[in-house]
């Protein structure tokens, strides 16, 4: 039995802290006491402890007794984070979806002979695990990623809730988006490209292009072509793309009656309340992985996994949290478990290489009843 820390008592952060309780100590800590003492009554035997992790001092005193601390903070102090954590010489397991590149910390991981896994969620997560599984079976010439989380009810105007802080859904709406076609990497506006697309369960959805390929620009520069996209009910990036264009996420001040006010900061506000996925809501998560490549007898397969996940009645949990958070607890018991030894900043293309990792992860989650479906060519 290890002694786990986590960073973040959201959706994703109570229900990793709740899986990971079954066969581990677990701390939780947050900067709201009302979350934490919520998530203590959901399960009694975690550990809770209020924490601001900006407090750099304190966040180094607090881990310093644990074996494995998971990251599950707002992106946008997620790099600061990791890199505190790995300074203080501890493993970790990040899932903050932070804007900056984690792989620039790998020197200092090695430095302090931390092994740090990044972007352990669903997407970027799973979809990088199976593409790091079939990089070493095929000659890759493509890889798409189409995936998204949404509620069973559709709300107008934007048919949308989030297990996220908004702050990080603007982040991923305004950040400018990186595909690969022909082997040469471009830039283009996020919420453009923007197409449907039938799923079985799910109906029609809308995907667009979003800047989610992160770390496989710089691990995978041999395939090709590689697209991620975000998945959304129809209509949806319309709407963003008018808040988008009038300046509402803006970070620049403007004054109003003679304060500065941030418009970032007010439709923060605003669509925290819109976007606010209630606990008990049902919500499901769609994904579709498609890769290409030649086998080696030079002929070209194309391999395609799905999921369809939905909010759990029997654990009262998210799909999304389910989904994310269940990677990171399956890559965190991976490496307890002494699957994986090697020292530096590990993407999750990079652990899905090895065999023995990937095959742990799917079936850790298949014992969640979360299942990546290899579809029949």
């Amino acid at each position: 039995m290890s002694k786990i820390i986590i960073l973040g008592s959201g959706m994703v952060g109570s229900a990793i802290a709740i899986d990971l309780s079954v066969n581990h100590t677990v701390t939780l800590t947050d900067l709201d006491p009302q979350r934490l003492n919520h998530v203590k009554e959901k399960c009694g035997v975690l550990n809770i402890i209020q924490l601001d992790v900006r407090d750099v001092n304190k966040l180094a005193l607090i881990i310093r007794k644990f074996d494995l601390v998971i990251c599950a903070v707002p992106g946008s102090l997620g790099f600061e984070t990791l890199k505190h954590v790995i300074e203080a010489g501890k493993n970790i397991v990040d899932i903050s979806f932070l804007p900056e590149n984690p792989l620039s910390l790998d020197e200092l991981a090695k430095e302090k002979g931390v092994t740090a896994f990044i972007d352990c969620g669903v997407a970027p997560g799973m979809d990088n695990i199976i593409l790091g599984h079939y990089n070493e079976k095929l000659k890759l010439t493509d890889f798409e990623c189409l995936a998204g989380g949404l509620p069973k009810f559709k709300k107008w105007p934007f048919y949308y809730k989030a297990p996220f802080s908004p702050a990080d859904v603007i982040e991923e709406y305004t950040r400018p988006a990186r595909y690969v076609e022909d082997g040469k990497e471009n830039i283009i506006e996020p919420l453009t490209d923007c197409e449907n697309v039938n799923f079985d369960k799910a109906g029609t959805l809308e995907s667009f292009t979003t800047d989610g390929l992160r770390s496989i620009l710089f691990t995978m520069p041999h395939i090709r072509n590689m697209k991620e996209k975000t998945l959304r009910y129809p209509g949806h990036a319309e709407y963003i793309r008018v808040l988008k264009e009038c300046g509402f996420f803006s970070k620049k001040t403007i004054k109003v009656n003679g304060i500065d006010i941030s418009p970032f900061d007010v439709t923060s506000r605003i669509l925290f309340n819109e976007w606010k996925l209630d606990e008990n809501e049902e919500e499901i998560t769609v994904m579709r992985i498609t890769l290409k490549g030649e086998n080696d007898r030079g002929k070209v397969e194309e391999i395609v996994y799905s999921l369809y996940d939905e909010y759990c009645n029997i654990t009262q949990t998210s799909s999304m949290a389910r989904t994310t958070g269940y990677t990171a607890t399956a890559v965190a018991n991976m490496f307890l478990e002494g699957l994986f030894s090697k020292k530096g900043v590990f993407p999750p293309e990079l652990i899905g290489k090895d065999e023995a990792c990937y095959n742990y992860i799917l079936n850790y989650l298949k014992e969640r009843n979360i299942h990546y479906i290899k579809e029949l060519s």
